[in-house]
């Protein structure tokens, strides 16, 4: 652990506990945890991007339904390929982390759930939403009736505005009168 606490530096780790809801301990093991996704040669280099398929490999993402999402969310790669950095890494522990307020947890659920990235979550986005949530396999698939009523009733309880769309606003307007989403 002394290792890893040199390799960042106090500066740097103090800097990380400014702009994130984490903690020293949680940072140096984010560290360590993003250093084991690094192959050897790529260890000594800053700014070292992992790929997406290394990402998806560790267990708190290996079943979310939403791991692709999230990565593609948290990257700050101009390929938009999933790829992180550590400071991605961090941003995505940050935001999932306990201390996270319902603001910014609500703000990154929404991203997720955005899966064309315009802003608001459509009929195309929701009906991804679901699918994602209850599988896609012919077992769990929702019928064309089920899924339309499911929807209607998302857009019924969610679209304030009633534009046939939730936008940020109406989702966190929604997410505040759920307890439940924060845990």
């Amino acid at each position: 652990m002394g290792t890893t606490a040199s390799q960042l530096g106090k500066d740097l780790l103090s800097e990380y506990q400014e702009l994130t809801f984490l903690t020293k301990q949680e940072i140096l093991l984010a560290h360590k945890r993003f250093t084991e996704l690094l192959t050897k040669d790529e260890k000594g280099l800053p700014n070292t991007r992992v790929p997406m398929e290394r990402i998806l490999t560790l267990p708190e993402l290996k079943s979310n339904p939403f791991r692709k999402r999230i990565c593609h969310v948290f990257s700050t790669s101009e390929q938009k390929d999933g790829s992180l950095t550590f400071e991605d890494f961090l941003d995505l522990l940050s935001a999932f982390s306990d201390s996270a307020t319902l603001e910014i947890k609500s703000h990154y659920a929404f991203r997720i759930f955005d899966f064309d990235d315009d802003g608001t979550l459509d009929v195309v986005d929701l009906e991804k939403l679901v699918n994602c949530l209850t599988g896609e396999t012919d077992d769990t698939r929702l019928t064309t009736e089920e899924m339309r009523q499911l929807i209607s009733n998302i857009l019924e309880e969610s679209d304030i505005d009633k534009d046939g769309t939730v936008n940020l606003s109406e989702f966190q307007h929604v997410i505040s009168r759920s307890p439940d989403f924060v845990r």
